[in-house]
């Protein structure tokens, strides 16, 4: 089974699903994205922050492929380009952090390890920008926004809560203590994506 995880361009957009391209959740400030739904066009709207983000800032999501289909992806990127940050009760984003806005890992390829894999490579990319750490925004509660991660889901991949709340805690990942999981980053993809046992790669699903 081959794996590999790709940096997102415009070039691969097309591998997210469906329903990923065509929100913008993360992307746009609530009235602006509301707009956008109603005149029907967030998936120009998406292409557009993709753009701009990688023109500005660089790539700001990650693909993972098994035997070259898309299995899973993960969002990202400084909270001056993800305007729905502000209106979280529990914002701002740490100036010294990048914001993890989503992840998933399609029905088929869970509870492989692929979630784990992707922030390790979300935490391979800001270490090397300068960045001290990845925080992301949980939800909490039974009914949760498809776009909002749940929280028990951050804190099972080694987030730790900064700003408790009882519906949206902000949460952080250190980077020192990603790159420690494993020894190093490279170390650990190298295992996760290669031919590691099976039951190391039976990690709960992100």
């Amino acid at each position: 089974m081959g794996r590999r995880i790709a940096p997102l361009t415009l070039d691969n957009l097309a591998d997210l699903p469906s329903t990923c391209r065509s929100c913008v959740f993360w992307e746009l400030d609530p009235v602006t994205a509301k707009a956008a739904v109603e005149s029907g066009r967030p998936e120009l709207e998406k292409e557009g922050w993709i753009s701009a983000v990688l023109l500005e800032w660089g790539s700001c999501g990650r693909i993972a492929y098994v035997d070259e289909v898309p299995a899973g992806y993960v969002l990202y990127a400084p909270p001056a380009y993800v305007p729905r940050s502000g209106a979280f009760p529990t914002s701002p984003v740490s100036p010294d952090a990048v914001q993890l806005m989503i992840s998933r890992v399609l029905s088929g390829y869970q509870r492989q390890g692929l979630g784990r894999v992707l922030v390790q490579q979300v935490v391979k990319d800001v270490v090397a920008r300068g960045f001290k750490a990845v925080e992301a925004f949980g939800a909490v509660g039974r009914e949760i926004p498809s776009c909002v991660l749940p929280a028990e889901h951050l804190l099972a991949v080694g987030f730790k809560t900064v700003r408790p709340h009882h519906r949206y805690p902000r949460l952080r990942l250190e980077a020192r203590t990603t790159l420690s999981w494993r020894g190093d980053v490279e170390g650990a993809l190298e295992r996760l994506l290669g031919g590691a046992r099976k039951k190391e790669l039976a990690l709960r699903p992100f």
